[in-house]
């Protein structure tokens, strides 16, 4: 692409997102239902996307600079030892803890790097579910620390009945291609 049509498509994103911000939805004069619907755009645009989108397009590039190439395909990578490769993608979402929406150009920037789909999509899952078990952790250290220590081991055991597929699926891959 060149350098004028990605410049063009900044400032029409920008412009976009800038008639949003500064909607004047309560001087409009429409029906109950489209007034929300304005009301919730103007309020994604200020809250949803200045608090978590940008941020996450920040990571993303930090990952991108920082991270060398031949780190992301020697554990990310389609050649990678399959254990190891999800392995340091969970965590490395679920140290990240961001919603699922933030986590995707994180994605983006560490499979155009190299890694392979599956390693570079696992951070979608385990990245939501370390928001959760952060909020967990929080609500731990304040009443009712029971509610919370209960609620803290029903995400722990929640997310291991979802990983469980993933990894019966690779032993049984990995059978498969012996026998």
């Amino acid at each position: 692409m060149s350098l004028k049509s990605n410049w063009i498509k900044l400032l029409l994103i920008v412009g976009v997102f800038a008639g949003v911000y500064f909607l004047p939805a309560s001087v409009l004069d429409f029906d109950n239902p489209i007034g929300e619907a304005l009301y919730l755009a103007r309020w994604y645009a200020r809250a949803h996307v200045l608090l978590c989108l940008v941020p996450a397009f920040f990571i993303a590039g930090g990952i991108a600079v920082f991270v060398r190439q031949a780190s992301v395909i020697r554990y990310l990578g389609a050649k990678a030892n399959k254990v190891v490769a999800y392995g340091v993608a969970s965590v490395s979402g679920s140290v990240l803890a961001v919603c699922s929406c933030t986590v995707l150009p994180l994605f983006a920037g560490i499979y155009r790097m190299g890694a392979g789909i599956g390693p570079a999509t696992a951070p979608t899952a385990t990245a939501p579910s370390g928001v959760t078990m952060s909020q967990q952790a929080v609500m731990a250290t304040s009443p009712p620390r029971s509610q919370a220590m209960a609620e803290l081991l029903m995400t722990l055991i929640i997310g291991s009945i979802l990983t469980t597929p993933v990894l019966l699926g690779m032993i049984y891959y990995r059978l498969g291609k012996k026998g």
